[in-house]
């Protein structure tokens, strides 16, 4: 069967794009996508299209607001019909979503090559979906791509050829990097918000394991609202929904409560805040390459390299507040300290080594035509 030669990629949410951005950069046109339309929140879909480069095929499937086993299912089953069509050199996913597990089943089915950027992550809690959708898209990937060598040596644990693993650093080093805000966009979004460099907390919130469950989502806004300082809340729609559904409206007024912000401006506020919190997976990483802290509030984090220097681990509890103090007593001499360590996830250009990789796996450059058989 005669294949193309493009790599087409396949995601859902906003954060697989902003991650993706330069890889598909860097692609051009030897690169399509898929979006499944797992984030269906108009604004955040609005915001999704702005924040990516556009690739050479856009394909909408527009399979948002179903339950997760509706939705992984229509997944499969939608991108299969056009991976069937497009029969591209490889299929790319990245981290651990519903639309990235639904991308690796396709190309299963469809034999074609299957490529996991942000491969070999493991928190160990099978109580978080990610955690069951990550092994599941390890295990049938063709090319893992792992950020550091954690993640490589996860792999080998589980029993990985190591000829099907490579270190290759997380893009979002360089979509950061891209995106960075400029002093007088920061000063625009501070001014927006109402807070002063070094004197407030930036803080998102979204994971079932807190939103889901109304004690835990109480409790976090409630240590969210004692801080000492002005905490600015991007309000994730599906947390909004939750806060509302559970009557907790009367605990926003105590934080500064606003709109999902476009990357750009989000980046503004976290490089400008004093410490951050969050539940956030890509936050994480995103604070090593700012030079910020981060307090994850989570049972358990599948991202260990940054605790003890960029983050703290603290379940839903008081700990939020005395772990957010911590970083509260010498601000300046926090950043200092923090510039000083660098970033876990790589530096230069992971998006090309990635490519490179890609290339090595298929054996022929992306963008030049290629007849090949099923693979065995």
């Amino acid at each position: 069967m005669r294949e193309t030669n493009t790599v087409t990629i396949v995601c859902g949410t906003r954060p697989e794009l902003i991650k993706l951005a330069p890889l598909v950069d860097h692609l051009g046109s030897a690169c399509t996508m898929i979006y499944t339309g797992q984030h269906y929140d108009r604004s955040m879909y609005s915001q999704i299209r702005r924040d990516v480069p556009e690739p050479g095929a856009f394909h909408e499937l527009c399979l948002g607001g179903l339950r997760r086993g509706d939705q992984l299912g229509r997944a499969v089953s939608a991108v299969d019909e056009v991976l069937a069509g497009q029969r591209p050199a490889a299929v790319v996913v990245q981290g651990d979503t519903t639309s990235a597990l639904a991308g690796a089943l396709a190309a299963n089915a469809c034999d074609v090559p299957l490529v996991h950027v942000e491969a070999g992550l493991r928190s160990y809690d099978r109580a978080m979906p990610e955690e069951h959708n990550r092994v599941l898209i390890d295990h049938l990937s063709d090319l893992c791509c792992a950020p550091t060598p954690l993640n490589r040596h996860n792999l080998l644990a589980e029993g990985m050829a190591d000829s099907r693993v490579v270190v290759t650093g997380n893009t979002v080093v360089e979509a950061l990097a891209h995106a960075l805000p400029s002093p007088e966009e920061e000063r625009t979004a501070l001014a927006t918000a109402g807070v002063t460099r070094d004197r407030y907390v930036l803080a998102t919130v979204h994971r079932p394991e807190n939103v889901d469950d109304a004690a835990n989502l109480e409790t976090v806004l409630r240590e969210l609202g004692r801080l000492p300082l002005p905490v600015v809340l991007p309000l994730h729609p599906r947390t909004a929904q939750r806060i509302g559904a559970f009557g907790l409206d009367g605990l926003l007024p105590a934080l500064r409560v606003v709109e999902p912000q476009p990357y750009r401006a989000f980046l503004a506020l976290a490089q400008g805040a004093a410490v951050v919190v969050s539940d956030s997976g890509g936050i994480q990483e995103e604070v090593s390459v700012l030079k910020r802290p981060v307090v994850v509030v989570r049972r358990s984090t599948e991202r260990p390299e940054i605790e003890g220097t960029f983050g703290t681990l603290v379940p839903p509890g008081p700990r939020i507040g005395t772990s957010v103090l911590r970083w509260l007593d010498d601000v300046p001499a926090h950043r200092a300290a923090l510039r000083e360590i660098p970033s876990p996830y790589g530096t230069g250009s992971p998006s090309e080594r990635i490519a490179l990789a890609v290339q090595e796996m298929l054996g022929h450059e992306l963008g030049e035509p290629v007849t090949a058989g099923m693979r065995g």
